[in-house]
This record gives structure tokens, sequence and C-alpha cells, in this order.
């Protein structure tokens, strides 16, 4: 997976699907915190899915025209911060492989060196490396499949950690899939529903305040099961984590 490079505050927002559909609340916590470092934000108003519900189904040539219109979309050198560790994924190393016989591999290269989950740019990128204000309670922090070989999940728990108020609590086989894997669940959705209900399990059993994640998409997925369960653990987005903190400076 490539490592981003290109560093600044001038930045691309990629909101996601996710964020478009079901949580534009995180879409809109991840912006002020953005805007809190002194970013200067611009969100792409042609911006759609990312490519990788296509990629993971096999349709290639599908992902491909959408890999195609997102790099057109984000084109320039700004940072693009995404805050989702899948969609991130996607960007930095998925597309990259859905292009590894095309002429415009380069242009996908590209976007993929100034791609950054929104964690990782503030830790990585711009060198912050604690968070201001406040959050009271124990919060269990899911570690999503797609942040592996990367910064992550790390750069959470570092500015997680430093919050006032705030204790990370451990989670059981913290590497294991939630069970999602997007299309997975559609395709073998019962061995989906059992990963789901150990990873709800390992999440829960610290009795944790919060249950918090750096992907939408595993949120959706343990979530909804969550609730079908009767857990009434609050889920939250590290990225409303941190605004809440501002919020209590």
């Amino acid at each position: 997976m490539i490592q981003p490079t290109a560093k600044g505050k001038r930045i691309k927002f990629m909101m996601t699907c996710l964020c478009d559909a079901f949580y534009a609340d995180v879409a809109q916590a991840s912006y002020e915190v953005l805007e809190h470092l002194g970013c200067e934000i611009e969100v792409p108003a042609g911006q759609t899915c990312c490519g990788q519900p296509a990629l993971n189904s096999g349709e290639w040539e599908s992902a491909r025209k959408v890999v195609r219109h997102t790099v057109k979309t984000f084109g320039g050198e700004e940072p693009v911060v995404i805050p989702s560790g899948s969609c991130a994924a996607m960007t930095r190393h998925g597309a990259i492989l859905g292009f590894e016989s095309e002429p415009d591999l380069d242009e996908v290269e590209g976007l993929a060196r100034r791609s950054w989950e929104l964690c990782e740019y503030i830790v990585q990128g711009l060198g912050i490396d604690s968070w201001p204000g406040r959050f009271d309670g124990k919060v269990a922090l899911h570690r999503s499949c797609h942040t592996r070989g990367t910064k992550v999940y790390e750069s959470a728990v570092t500015l997680l950690s430093s919050i006032e108020g705030l204790e990370l609590v451990e989670v059981g086989e913290l590497e294991q899939c939630c069970g999602f894997g997007g299309t997975f669940s559609v395709s073998f959705p019962y061995v989906s529903k059992k990963m789901g209900q150990l990873k709800v399990e390992h999440l829960t059993e610290k009795r944790p305040n919060y249950v918090a994640s750096l992907d939408m998409a595993c949120m959706l997925h343990f979530g909804g099961m969550m609730d079908r369960q009767g857990v009434k653990t609050p889920r939250l987005h590290v990225s409303q984590i941190l605004k809440k903190a501002l919020e209590n400076r």
C-alpha cells in the first residue's frame, strides 16, 4: 500500500458515500475538526463513490470508471483527507490493483500518494500528537481490516489517549474482522453474522461507555447487530469524539 507523502493545510475533503447516505454528522464533525486545525478545505461537488464496492464484487471495469472520475474530481496537488479507513485503503491500494495494466496507472498512483485517512493526516501529516479538551468515558476502539499496513489505528490511539477524561479499554481479538467486508456480508450472510456477533462481544466485554470506529462501514455493520441484540452502548466515529472534546475545552 502506498504511503502518502504530500503535506499541508490546504486540503480536499472526501465525504464518502456512507457519510452522504447515513452519517452526515460524521462528515460535519470531520470538517469541524479540520477547521480547528486551520485547514483550508475544499469539498469537490462532483465526488461520488471511491469504487470499492464494484472492485470487491469483481466488476473491475465498472470500478475503473468510478476511480477515473475520482481521480479527475480530486485532481491537483493538495492532500485528500478521508474520514474512512476503507475508502482511504481503496484510493491508496485497491484502485492501483485495478489499474496495473492500464495506461493511466500513474494518475491513480498520484491520487494514492495524496490520500490520507483523517487521524493519520492529523498525526502523521501535520505532526500533531495530542488533542485539546475533555471527553469523559471509557472507549472501545474498533480496528478495521482496511487500516492494516498503515498508521491509521495507531494515529487514532495517539489522539484519543491524549484527551483528558478518556480511557481506552482493551478489545479482544483486535485484528479480527467485524464480518462486513462490503459485498462479503451479502455473499456470505451467515458467516458475516457470526463474525459480527463475535466482534460485538469483544467490543462490549469491558463495558465501555462508547464504542468507536475509524470506519463507518464497520460501524454500520456491528452497530446494526448491536441494535438487534439490544446493546445500548453508543457508537461514535473518532471524529465525533475529537469534536466533542473541543466543545469541552
